[in-house]
């Protein structure tokens, strides 16, 4: 049986760090939410392309790529993931630069609990609120 993405908080985390990766995996392993992992940009936007994923939590450099090139890369797709930035340097310029290119969020690392639960919850609902916006607009008769 194949897994709904619109039923349960579904995430796909492209993270280098070994260290966050597990610190991510640890905070899902408490929740009923899933949590996929790749390292490269590349693993990424494959998988992305091959099933629904509703948020990608992205570092702002993937290696010569930015969280701005994942951006553009899934900006064509039916469901296109919420994207939320990570960085170790974050900032009100980067938070700024996030919001104003289309990111969803600014994520602070090393993680916080709470602000990571808050963050991911609001941007899969959004995501999902965003479909079924979608499948309105699809399913939509016109008058006449």
């Amino acid at each position: 049986m194949e897994h709904d993405p619109s039923k349960s908080v579904t995430a796909l985390a492209i993270l280098s760090s070994e260290e966050d990766c597990l610190s991510l995996r640890r905070l899902f392993g408490h929740s009923n939410w899933i949590l996929h992992t790749v390292n490269t940009f590349e693993e990424a936007i494959e998988m992305i392309r091959r099933t629904p994923v509703p948020v990608v939590i992205t570092e702002d450099r993937l290696g010569r790529r930015t969280w701005r090139d994942l951006l553009y890369a899934v900006d064509g797709l039916e469901n296109p993931p919420v994207i939320i930035v990570t960085s170790r340097m974050a900032n009100d310029s980067l938070w700024g630069e996030v919001l104003n290119f289309g990111g969803y969020d600014l994520l602070m690392e090393p993680f916080e609990r709470n602000e990571v639960y808050r963050v991911i919850s609001l941007a899969w609902l959004h995501w999902k609120h965003s479909r079924t916006q979608a499948d309105i607009r699809v399913h939509a008769v016109p008058a006449g």
